[in-house]
């Protein structure tokens, strides 16, 4: 399956300045992962983003969001993002955040 290569090239750009951000080839698109851990990524047209058990109920409200079920086993903490909804910077930028504060407080592998 081929991935929106400009929403990865845009979650680069945002993301490169960042110490320990490394890009790796899964699920059939492209992750970004932060010392160690994934944190955001591209699944077809698709943003997948690392929110969080306690953050994944209120994500789900947002525009575009919905359940991230890659397997048929629903994965608690993420969610898939529509690439349309995120097709603005700044509402990018939101879901970034959104995956940082997460993954920021987790130990590095």
């Amino acid at each position: 399956m081929a991935y929106d290569e400009g929403l990865a090239h845009r979650l680069g750009d945002v993301l490169g300045p960042l110490p320990g951000v490394v890009a790796k080839k899964m699920f059939g698109g492209v992750v970004f992962m932060w010392n160690g851990n994934m944190l955001v990524g591209v699944m077809g047209t698709d943003l997948i983003a690392r929110v969080g058990p306690e953050a994944h109920a209120d994500a789900l409200t947002e525009p575009g969001a919905r359940v991230f079920d890659f397997t048929g086993r629903p994965m608690k903490g993420w969610v898939v993002v529509d690439g349309a909804a995120v097709s603005e910077d700044s509402a990018l930028d939101d879901w970034i955040g959104r995956c940082r504060d997460f993954v920021e407080a987790l130990p590095p592998k």
